[in-house]
């Protein structure tokens, strides 16, 4: 069995069917791309993956344990974490806090530790406070660590909601098109980071318009298409396959009719 390994998920909303019978897997620190159109249920598959959706049929488990219909917070701590195609932390608060937020999902100490402020609270918060800006440092953030999130370039609010996910303990770590909005130089500052993720034994799940950043950083592409599962394979595989052509050329044709008309 893969690391995660999802098997025959469906997600049905009323007569809808936004996912139909998908199945993906991933090994431990392998990248793996999920493209497809626009309206393909590539947010939605990621949301099913999640618990923010609980899957009509099929099951998901991660390192062999079976984490579909679980609560979504219950996911991040089996070991599950995500980003989002708009960037979404809290400007109001320091880097630093952010990465930190993160990393109460899983806490050492109880609710009285804290509001007693014990040696074991204090020893444990002291220590991710030590592991934050490790993390911070290894993004190239750390000089940053006392700025608003607000107030950070674009490229660099993209790491740090990242960092934030990382900060969780998360393995698996789901990328909703991470390049987004992002000028070449950011978009391979990404690439770098996405790969040494991979070398720090993460793996990513990843959500991506941008064709060249995808094909030269998967190991494994999925294709979707009106939400099913078209075609997988190797980058270079993928490129050349028809239905994937089509798929994508195919709806072009017909946003540029819909524009004509």
């Amino acid at each position: 069995m893969a690391y995660l390994e999802v098997k025959d998920i469906s997600m049905r909303f009323g007569g809808l069917v936004a996912v139909d019978q998908v199945s993906i897997s991933a090994e431990k620190g392998e990248i793996v791309s999920i493209i497809g159109p626009n309206g393909a249920g590539k947010t939605t598959l990621f949301n099913m993956l999640t618990g923010v959706y609980k899957v009509t049929e099929g099951e998901i488990s991660l390192n062999g344990k079976t984490i579909s219909g679980m609560l979504p917070q219950d996911i991040v701590k089996a070991g599950m974490a995500r980003t989002f195609q708009n960037v979404r932390l809290f400007g109001d608060m320091r880097v630093i806090e952010n990465v930190l937020l993160g990393m109460h999902v899983n806490t050492s100490y109880s609710f009285m530790d804290a509001v007693l402020r014990t040696r074991r609270f204090k020893s444990a918060e002291a220590e991710k406070h030590r592991e934050a800006i490790r993390l911070l440092d290894s993004i190239k953030l750390r000089e940053k660590m006392h700025s608003y999130a607000t107030n950070l370039p674009y490229g660099d609010q993209r790491r740090l909601e990242i960092a934030r996910a990382i900060a969780t303990g998360a393995s698996v770590l789901l990328l909703d098109e991470p390049a987004a909005g992002m000028n070449p130089q950011e978009t391979d500052e990404l690439l770098e980071y996405i790969r040494k993720l991979k070398s720090d034994g993460h793996t990513v799940i990843l959500i991506e318009h941008d064709m060249s950043l995808v094909m030269n950083i998967s190991d494994k592409i999925y294709v979707l298409d009106y939400g099913k599962k078209i075609a997988e394979g190797l980058p270079k595989e993928i490129a050349k396959n028809p239905r994937v052509i089509e798929a994508y050329l195919g709806r072009r044709d017909e946003n540029a009719d819909s524009q004509e008309s």
